[in-house]
């Protein structure tokens, strides 16, 4: 199989109902995410904290996940614990395994995994919680100072159809609020490919908390560290009154 075929197979599979899932998307949008959504293959770009609890409520969810790190072998506990949907690899397997993926790693690591994996990422719906600090990322914090996180992202990883995500509040707010009782917890994302954008919405949903649409990949500084919008575990429309975004 080649390295594009599961990308293939995910558009193929989110437009193959056509007008159908259009009229049940208008009617019901909520359930006509989740089933553009169901099943889908996800591959983990970094399997710590934020990626395995992220990764562990779409299990939850009945997708089958990829974890992945430099030592895949120290997964193995993780991957034992989440059940039979779970599996782990390198980053290139979880690349290739993913209909979409999902990136929480060291944000100075991002120059070099676009290198390493750029043609891989090639039209891949690619989720991204990582945040930049100076203290530890170096110069690359200052370009997202300059030009906001979103832009600066997809600068790196610039063959991915990029979805800022996650990367607003910590791992145990996570695994604590996921399918809390309504309202549930807000999650901002941005992105400039619609498309994209649904999906991840929808995986937003099967990990148990409520999209907040914010805007383009340059609107994400919105919600990056130190922003408004950052550390916010408040409801959706809370959270759009907090952005000053419509209801």
């Amino acid at each position: 199989m080649s390295q594009h075929q599961p990308f293939v197979r995910t558009r193929r599979s989110l437009l193959a109902a056509g007008g159908a899932w259009t009229v049940l998307a208008a009617l019901r949008p909520d359930r006509a995410l989740a089933q553009a959504t169901a099943g889908l293959r996800i591959g983990i770009i970094g399997a710590g904290r934020i990626g395995g609890t992220i990764g562990g409520l779409w299990v939850k969810a009945g997708h089958p996940v990829m974890l992945s790190s430099r030592h895949p072998d120290e997964l193995k506990d993780l991957v034992a614990s989440l059940g039979p949907l779970a599996s782990a690899g390198t980053v290139a397997q979880a690349i290739a395994f993913g209909d979409a993926l999902f990136i929480a790693v060291p944000y100075g690591a991002l120059p070099q995994i676009g290198r390493d994996h750029g043609a891989a990422l090639q039209g891949k719906i690619l989720l991204d919680a990582c945040n930049a600090v100076a203290s530890r990322d170096g110069a690359v914090a200052d370009e997202v100072e300059q030009e906001g996180i979103g832009v600066v992202s997809q600068k790196y990883l610039a063959n991915a159809r990029l979805v800022r995500a996650f990367n607003t509040m910590s791992y145990a707010i996570f695994a604590r609020e996921a399918h809390r009782p309504a309202p549930r917890l807000a999650i901002p994302i941005a992105g400039d490919d619609p498309e994209a954008v649904r999906v991840a919405a929808g995986l937003v949903r099967d990990a148990g908390f409520d999209p907040v649409v914010v805007g383009k990949l340059a609107d994400a500084r919105r919600f990056q560290r130190g922003a408004a919008g950052y550390g916010q575990a408040v409801s959706a429309a809370e959270l759009r009154q907090k952005l000053s975004l419509a209801p």
